[in-house]
């Protein structure tokens, strides 16, 4: 059973992490564009703002400390200033013990981006060209074994810039097994069998794509590549984040799929740290692995919305969860409602599919038209004719169902994402308004009949007709009731 956000959220706050990574300095180089330069075709930058922050796997323990968890941050800097001031930033957070170790031999990373607006426009990299922190590595292990007595799960941040070594990681899977703990890897090498015994390991699509050597882009694509390389980590948990599609993960011979909670996606520099952070802060509460995703779910869907290497509080998920929770409990969108959940989709990338009719008592008929149009998009509209519309169109006797009956039925179907209503004799309205990318109707229609077809043509849209089920009609389960 899935847990209440909320109440995972309290017992997760003041938990402690240990997190072991590559740290790096985030700069952001904030300005204005307003003409181009006289000395080649690049824009010219009017500086007006820098913003430095903690970035790579500090920017994880950012996201605990967010979330009300204690977090010791232990990696590896340069003697530089950079390094100084990447120390500096993680000590003044209260709920963060930055353990940095400093190596003379190596460069801090830092990444610096120039935005305009929030239009990133180019992003520079200061770092080692071959990292090797020598001795610092056995600091850093003998630092593991100590701290991990204390904390309740153990967060490995992989970006390939040199901390995480072969002696490293197998300092913490012996830390995690000696005190019983959750090991959480985020990866960057395509071989992940040497994650082996991690407890779970975090790609994004690509990462997994990448591991698998095959494309990973709709569910069973997804589902292939899990099975494939869990035969490298057996006994490992493998969670992928999907972007806009939400995330997947692969558990013993389980696997599942959560719908990504769309939002406006301003910048994604750092979504994948914030939802490691939410999966290790849930875990560290004791939380099914079901109820872990559902939090990074919604985490990473704040954070993408923000601009910069962002967190989001614990209040933030909160309120998120609340107002899913009251979009959820109202099963039928109003107009407005529904406007802005297409955008948000939109925004996302993702293609929005929309149907309509009265759907007063659902048959097989029904279900084959949404089936087959759901398969055609990544999320479903269905408009229903008000009961007012319904009575013009069929006759007094009908609807034989309510609108929020009618409603609820259709909601509570995996090919719905979405329901709203319209009051008009013709969707031609609601379309115009939604403008969705894929306009679906039945076989008793024609191309030219299809209210909206034209319009939806012109923007660039698909229209697609679904081929009757033989024998399946409303009109029809009527008559035989009452034969």
């Amino acid at each position: 059973m899935t847990q209440l956000i909320p109440q995972l959220l309290d017992e997760a706050a003041g938990k402690r992490v240990l997190c072991v990574g590559d740290v790096m300095l985030d700069r952001y180089v904030y300005g204005v564009v307003d003409r181009v330069s006289p000395e080649a075709p690049v824009p010219v930058l009017r500086k007006t703002e820098t913003v430095e922050m903690p970035g790579g796997a500090a920017n994880v323990a950012r996201n605990l400390a967010a979330l009300g968890l204690q977090t010791i941050m232990l990696g590896c800097i340069g003697d530089d200033e950079a390094g100084q001031q990447l120390d500096g930033l993680l000590r003044s957070h209260p709920q963060i013990e930055s353990r940095l170790v400093s190596a003379s031999n190596i460069l801090t990373v830092v990444k610096s981006r120039f935005v305009a607006s929030t239009q990133q426009l180019l992003r520079v990299d200061t770092e080692s060209s071959r990292a090797d922190i020598g001795p610092a590595s056995a600091v850093i292990v003998s630092a593991i074994e100590k701290m991990a007595k204390d904390v309740s799960v153990i967060i490995v941040s992989d970006y390939a810039k040199g901390c995480i070594t072969p002696a490293v990681f197998a300092a913490c899977v012996a830390a995690s097994r000696l005190n019983q703990i959750p090991l959480l890897v985020d990866p960057k090498s395509r071989d992940f069998s040497i994650y082996a015994g991690a407890s779970l390991i975090k790609p994004n699509a690509s990462e997994l794509a990448a591991a698998a050597n095959r494309e990973a882009r709709s569910d069973q694509q997804v589902e292939d590549a899990l099975r494939l390389l869990s035969k490298e980590v057996p006994g490992t948990d493998i969670v992928v984040t999907r972007a806009g599609k939400g995330m997947s993960w692969l558990a013993g011979d389980s696997i599942a799929h959560v719908p990504g909670k769309a939002r406006q996606v301003f910048d994604v520099s750092g979504a994948g740290d914030t939802s490691m952070a939410a999966l290790a802060a849930a875990l560290a509460a004791g939380a099914s692995l079901s109820s872990a995703v559902e939090l990074a779910v919604i985490a990473s869907g704040l954070a993408v919305g923000k601009s910069g290497t962002a967190t989001v509080t614990a209040d933030e998920i909160r309120d998120a969860d609340a107002q899913a929770r009251h979009m959820q409990a109202a099963v039928l969108l109003e107009t407005d409602d529904i406007s802005d959940q297409v955008r948000r989709w939109r925004s996302a990338g993702l293609r929005v599919g929309f149907t309509n009719g009265c759907f007063d008592i659902l048959h097989p008929g029904h279900l084959s038209l949404l089936e087959q149009a759901k398969a055609r998009c990544d999320r479903l509209v269905v408009a229903i004719n008000s009961d007012a519309s319904v009575k013009r169109l069929k006759g007094p006797s009908r609807p034989v169902n309510t609108e929020g009956d009618r409603a609820r039925l259709l909601a509570g179907l995996s090919a719905v994402d979405a329901v709203t209503r319209f009051d008009e004799d013709t969707p031609a309205e609601i379309i115009s308004r939604l403008m969705p990318d894929l306009l679906v109707k039945g076989g008793d229609y024609t191309i030219d009949q299809i209210v909206g077809a034209e319009t939806v043509k012109a923007a660039g849209g698909d229209v697609f007709i679904v081929p009757l089920v033989d024998g399946q009609s409303t009109t029809g389960i009527i008559a035989r009731s009452k034969a």
